[in-house]
């Protein structure tokens, strides 16, 4: 359906009358979605919201607190006035459900009437934690990813499914990654083989085994979560989300049949960069770790190649490159389809560029002492001295610093402690722990902050072709939302400095 014809004015059509089920509507991305098409389409039929919940006034509960009650709804709340919450009943329907169960937990009911009404599922569920517990992360990114495209199959007037992954399945591969899908089995490391359903079994085995010793609950969490690291790396893949991010898209593709998917892999998303609301953000990101740092003047060191080029790409483009994906891809048999929404080959940025927005911006802003929004004892801002961060290209250079400037002093520490019969155990104790979290936090980022990729957007710059003409129409008053998720139109350091950081300072620092 690619095609010139592929204006805001008929994506914005597509949706009319349509029912969605969207799965992940509590995260960052399934609110901004959610939002986008009930402020572009109120004639949207329904939008059905599966939510970790044990009923439905619970799950209605959830929807109002952690998704229409937030910022980003503030618009859509001023567009429908007193009718607002009117609007959201007739528009929304929260139903309690999990993607970690056959038929998504629902009631048999409520099963049946969903199967009937879906024209468009969108399956933004996932944990996203680099170190999750390898069964928590393989029953959602893995198993979930092939339940809903069983429960796919049963809904009789099924347009499409699209299924929202990461740009970083591709590991750590360097050069030019293409846009082309995971086949069953398919690793990054040569000379080995993925037998999905034996990775089943290990963690089945692993618990029988953490039961049968009666380990605690720490020590089955740990071992869980090593597990994880372990398998990833066995395969190629640097940590546990991604690699049960790729064995998700693995089982998509062997289990469509002739349905028609797309599966999109955004990189780093960031803050809303046009609308609803600019800056907004949820969650701290990869590179958000560096300006929280920054703002609160509690990192003074930072594992990344300045000359790298980071992939970012803001939330709102995201969304605009599904939803165009969606009314491109509708009733696409036969199709499986791989959209990047990246930044790296189309619009690059190397990462010196946040650095110097980060620092320009707090020169001018500067960090209050004790963190954001902390005040003196005359109850006046307390402005901080700000200093400069510094960078270190390669593990080994930000492990040897580490050692030398806190591993030596804690080892120091440690026999001082021994000496004085444990006067300073509890604070041993105390640096030890943030020591080893900081180089566990550096070890997992490493393949981010270092990466050497570039992501190809053939597929995806074909989608932004058949939307063109609606980007260039000479200033004219648009009558719908632009759909535009073209990163060359960003200048990244006004981004960064007008945008993005006063957003994470606003959203995530307080």
């Amino acid at each position: 359906m690619i095609g010139d014809e592929l204006d805001s004015e008929v994506v914005v059509r597509y949706f009319r009358g349509k029912s969605i089920l969207i799965t992940g509507s509590t995260g960052f991305l399934g609110k901004v979605l959610a939002e986008k098409i009930l402020r572009v389409q109120p004639d949207v039929k329904k939008l059905f919201l599966l939510i970790r919940a044990a009923d439905v006034e619970s799950a209605k509960q959830r929807v109002e607190t952690e998704v229409t009650g937030r910022e980003i709804f503030q618009i859509l709340k001023q567009k429908h006035g007193n009718g607002f919450e009117g609007f959201i009943q007739e528009k929304v329907c929260p139903l309690p459900g999990d993607v970690m169960y056959e038929n998504l937990g629902l009631a048999p009911a409520k099963l049946r009437e969903v199967w009937k009404e879906i024209d468009i599922i969108v399956n933004g569920a996932a944990t996203t934690n680099f170190y999750e517990r390898y069964d928590v992360a393989f029953d959602t990114n893995v198993m979930g990813a092939k339940r809903i495209c069983e429960f796919a199959k049963r809904c009789s007037k099924l347009k499409m499914l699209l299924h929202v992954s990461t740009a970083y399945v591709a590991g750590e591969q360097e050069g030019i990654v293409l846009e082309k899908p995971f086949h069953l089995g398919e690793t990054l490391r040569e000379g080995t083989h993925l037998d999905i359903e034996s990775e089943l079994n290990l963690i089945k085995e692993t618990r029988r085994e953490l039961k049968a010793n009666r380990s605690s609950e720490k020590a089955e969490r740990r071992t869980m979560k090593e597990l994880g690291l372990k398998r990833a790396r066995e395969f190629g893949w640097p940590n546990t989300y991604v690699f049960t991010k790729a064995m998700g898209e693995m089982l998509l593709g062997h289990f469509r049949g002739d349905l028609a998917v797309v599966i999109v892999r955004p990189s780093i998303i960031t803050s809303i960069l046009n609308e609803p609301l600019p800056g907004w953000m949820e969650g701290i990101r990869t590179i958000d770790s560096f300006i929280v740092g920054y703002a609160k003047q509690a990192l003074s060191i930072f594992l990344v190649d300045l000359d790298l080029i980071m992939d970012v790409i803001p939330g709102d483009m995201v969304v605009n490159g599904m939803m165009v994906a969606m009314a491109a891809h509708s009733e696409d048999q036969t199709t499986l389809s791989i959209y990047h929404l990246t930044s790296s080959l189309r619009q690059p940025a190397p990462y010196a560029v946040l650095a110097e927005s980060a620092h320009r911006y707090f020169l001018h802003n500067p960090p209050r002492s004790g963190g954001v929004g902390k005040k003196n004892n005359s109850g006046e801002p307390a402005v901080q001295q700000l200093s400069r961060m510094r960078f270190f290209r390669t593990l080994p250079r930000f492990q040897a610093y580490m050692a030398v400037k806190f591993r030596l002093p804690l080892e120091a520490l440690r026999l001082l402690n021994i000496a004085l019969c444990g006067a300073f155990s509890r604070r041993y104790d105390e640096l030890s722990r943030k020591f080893r979290y900081v180089m566990h936090i550096a070890e997992l980022y490493a393949p981010y902050a270092l990466f050497k990729g570039c992501f190809d957007d053939s597929n995806t710059e074909r989608l932004r072709a058949a939307t063109a003409n609606n980007n260039n129409n000479n200033g004219q008053d648009r009558k719908y939302d632009d759909f535009g998720f073209d990163p060359k139109c960003i200048d990244w350091d006004d981004y960064f400095y007008r945008v993005h950081i006063p957003g994470v300072v606003k959203y995530l620092c307080d």
